[in-house]
């Protein structure tokens, strides 16, 4: 595996617009293999030409180990804003999890964004951190069809596994929800869809669900999703094209009406859905444990 070099990798985060509350974010790996036809990552702006093909940042855990301790203040950090920090590789590298234990033993919290399984190898350690300091993990799906999670999402485990990852997080006392993003127009926008990812969030024990009803696309990216599209579904970039032109933000057509069925289910369900309510809940013990010792 190729390796580059990184003078630091966990890094401030810019308040207010901090995804989740994370106060750093951590990326240890550079590129994505999991093949997702949608992913704003491979977009050109990142520089990052090669980015179905994963490199590891040179002495990562030592690097980490640094910039953990010289912190002023702890707080949570974020893992997998850029790429998942459960790619394949890590099956054998165990970086994020090493990485993992850096955080419990500097006193850090952690948010997870990923949508691989191998999250559920760390349930052990995740249930240290949480001891003293905000765990969430944050699993993405974007269909609870398996076939089409196939076609989105190539080289990762199915929505199917990813809720059986999501059951036994909550099942091990970790705070735990989907990410629905993104939900693409054309394809994955249907009420059939929306309510059975919610549903299947519910009965997996999800506390939440996030979503975004509509994609991005820009240079590198908008030519590589075309370029499936017309592998995967024939005739469905002439709709785009259409429709959105070269416009970055791809809202689904049904997006209002999706937000009120949406809105509604998890209100009926007891799902949260709103990042800030998600972010007071998940760090809710943890505030009050910090009031108390005034």
């Amino acid at each position: 595996m190729e390796t580059i070099p990184a003078k630091n990798i966990v890094i401030k985060t810019k308040k207010p617009a901090a995804w989740f509350g994370a106060d750093y974010n951590m990326n240890i790996y550079r590129g994505c293999c999991h093949g997702c036809i949608y992913c704003d990552s491979r977009s050109d702006c990142y520089r990052n030409p090669n980015f179905d093909t994963v490199k590891v940042k040179d002495d990562a855990l030592r690097i980490i180990r640094d910039d953990l301790r010289r912190k002023v203040k702890s707080g949570v950090v974020g893992t997998g804003a850029m790429s998942d920090p459960y790619n394949p590789y890590e099956q054998t590298l165990k970086l994020t999890g090493n990485a993992l234990e850096l955080i419990n033993a500097y006193g850090f919290g952690v948010a997870i964004d990923t949508k691989s399984t191998l999250v559920t190898r760390d349930i052990p350690i995740l249930q240290d951190i949480k001891e003293h300091s905000p765990v969430i993990v944050k699993m993405t799906i974007t269909t609870a069809d398996d076939v089409l999670c196939s076609k989105l999402e190539p080289n990762v485990q199915g929505s199917s596994e990813r809720f059986a990852a999501l059951k036994a997080m909550s099942d091990n006392g970790i705070y735990c929800g989907v990410l629905m993003m993104p939900i693409l127009p054309f394809i994955n926008d249907t009420e059939d869809n929306i309510l059975s990812i919610l549903n299947q969030a519910k009965e997996s024990g999800a506390k939440f669900v996030f979503p975004a009803f509509g994609m991005t696309l820009r240079d590198g990216n908008r030519e590589y999703y075309f370029e499936q599209l017309d592998k995967l579904f024939p005739s469905m970039k002439v709709r785009y094209i259409k429709r959105y032109g070269n416009q970055y933000q791809c809202t689904s057509q049904n997006a209002k009406k999706l937000w009120e069925l949406f809105k509604n289910e998890c209100n009926r369900l007891g799902l949260l859905y709103n990042m800030q309510s998600i972010t007071a809940q998940y760090k809710m013990k943890y505030t009050y444990q910090q009031l108390s010792l005034f």
